[in-house]
């Protein structure tokens, strides 16, 4: 599975910004999929978790209420919603999958990482 992430970029605080992850393969919806990100100088942290068919979801509490995160298995696609954005939300954030939906997903959960996409909100 190879997975691809995009939509970083600049913006505001309070602003909002959408991030897809577009996978390869047909086993898609095998897999669990979870958004995580890491700012500088410090450890990658979980953001938001998606199970296989999208019933089930979780977030860490910093981003509980403002980030919604969702998939079109049908697209192949996962996506994070980032809403009210704040400053500290600046980091590459990394899409991953694993076959096991967990919540709080973990790193170990995952088995396939995207290589990330920078978000970056000012002040």
């Amino acid at each position: 599975v190879q997975l691809q992430a995009s939509g970083g970029g600049l913006v505001q605080a309070g602003g909002s910004l959408r991030l897809s992850c577009a996978t390869s393969g047909r086993t898609f919806s095998s897999y669990a999929m979870g958004w995580f990100r890491q700012a500088p100088g410090k450890e990658r942290e979980f953001v938001a978790a998606i199970s296989r068919g999208g019933g089930s979801r979780n977030y860490a509490d910093s981003v509980k209420g403002r980030f919604t995160i969702s998939r079109e298995n049908a697209k192949n696609t996962v996506y994070l919603q980032m809403n009210s954005l704040k400053p500290e939300d600046t980091a590459d954030y990394y899409c991953a999958a694993g076959l096991r939906y967990s919540a709080p997903a973990t790193e170990g959960d995952m088995d396939y990482w995207g290589k990330g996409t920078l978000v970056t909100v000012s002040s």
